[in-house]
This record gives structure tokens, C-alpha cells and sequence, in this order.
């Protein structure tokens, strides 16, 4: 739920597609940086970047403590988002009311949370252990499918520890993914015979996730 003076029913946060998320950072006004991954740098990270922290979009941003991070350009900003998704991490919009306080900012439609999240320590990892139901909140966008192709040898890599709801598992020797998953489309990046696709059924789908969260948050 974001707080701009109505309750907004069934907001969950989003698995981002690159191109939903290039388009807000070009929508964007200001980009603000975190210096740090504040999930992996309590957990002492050993697997990711801890350096690599969150994007935050929109007016709000100006109220951030610059002692946190730094004010980018869209440029800076772009870059940023490559160098995570390259780190193997995963890109995932947080619209709640978590990042608004302890950043101490307001109002809360103008702030855009853009999470580079891990496996291994992120919150949206960590949290589903302590209550399951935080991890339903995480939502693949509509219209998104993965599946696995003939192709699959069963060697495992992609059930190493990659799918952060752990929706994938070998079964007689060939990967199987559950209804758990959130389509962020790292196992289709780290299998190496490419043998698990990503389908994007609807044609209208980058439009329609656009339109979604253009109607709650005003980052211009």
C-alpha cells in the first residue's frame, strides 16, 4: 500500500523487465544511488556486490541523507542498472511503505524504489522464512512466462542457490519450474545449453505494467 491520501488495493512489488525499468529512469526528474546494498552489507555478503545498492526515482529523492548515496544523472543511472543486472542481480520495484520511512522522505508518490536484489541475502529472500507471507506480495509481471525446452540436460545449474523463491528443481534429471516463479528470468540467463525461455505472451504487456505503475507513482 503507498500512502497518497488513499488505500490502493492489491499493489504487490513487481519482478522489473528492463524495458519497464529504462523507461522510468528516462521518465525520471532525479536518480539517486545508494552507496551500499543495505541487505547485503548486514548480512557481509560473499556473493554479490555489496556496493551495487538501490535506485530511488522522483522529487522524493531530494530528501534523502547524501551521506547514503548520490544524486545521478539518467546516464549514470542506466549504467548502474547494467552493472547489476551483469553482477547477476535481480531488478524489482518496491512500492511500500518500508522504503519511504526509513529514508525519511515524503510523499511517498514521488518515490520510485528500484531493488537489485540477490539469492542470498536480500530481503525478499530472507523475509518468506520468517513469514511466507511476505514472499506472496512478489509478483511476476503479467503476461510473463518461463518455461523449460527440450533442450535441458539436467545439469543443475539453474537450481543453484539462483532462484530467489525457489520455483526451480530438478525432476528425473530435467529442470522443472513451479507456479512459484516470478519470472525474473535469471535461470534463463545462467543456463548454459539455453535451454530455459522467457515468453512474454501478451504483446501489450511493457504497455500495461507501464500504465499500472504510472498511476500510482508521479516521479516527473
Amino acid at each position: 500500500v503507498i500512502p497518497i491520501n488513499q488505500e490502493i488495493e492489491n499493489i504487490e512489488d513487481l519482478v522489473l523487465p528492463s524495458q519497464v525499468l529504462k523507461y522510468f529512469i528516462e521518465k525520471a526528474k532525479y536518480h539517486f544511488i545508494m552507496n551500499f546494498c543495505i541487505c547485503r552489507a548486514s548480512m557481509k555478503c560473499q556473493n554479490y556486490p555489496i556496493n551495487l545498492g538501490c535506485l530511488f526515482l522522483g522529487e522524493a529523492v531530494l530528501k534523502i541523507n547524501p551521506e547514503l548515496g548520490r544524486l545521478v544523472s539518467k546516464k549514470e543511472a542506466l549504467e548502474h542498472i547494467k552493472k547489476c543486472s551483469e553482477a547477476g542481480l535481480v531488478h524489482m520495484i518496491g512500492r511500500n511503505r518500508l522504503d519511504k520511512q526509513w529514508l525519511g522522505v515524503n510523499p511517498g508518490n514521488k518515490l520510485l524504489s528500484i531493488c537489485n536484489c540477490d539469492p542470498c541475502c536480500c530481503l525478499w529472500r530472507i523475509s518468506p522464512l520468517l513469514n511466507p507471507k511476505i514472499g506472496k506480495k512478489v509478483h511476476k509481471m503479467p503476461g510473463v512466462k518461463v518455461y523449460v525446452t527440450e533442450d535441458c540436460i539436467g545439469c543443475g545449474t539453474c537450481t543453484n542457490g539462483i532462484c530467489f523463491v525457489d520455483a526451480i528443481s530438478l525432476v528425473n534429471n530435467r529442470a522443472q519450474i513451479t507456479e512459484e516463479c516470478r519470472a525474473c528470468g535469471r535461470c534463463v540467463e545462467i543456463c548454459p545449453q539455453h535451454a530455459i525461455k522467457l515468453e512474454i505472451g501478451d504483446k501489450e504487456f511493457i504497455k500495461k505494467s507501464i500504465e499500472k505503475i504510472d498511476k500510482i507513482i508521479d516521479i516527473t
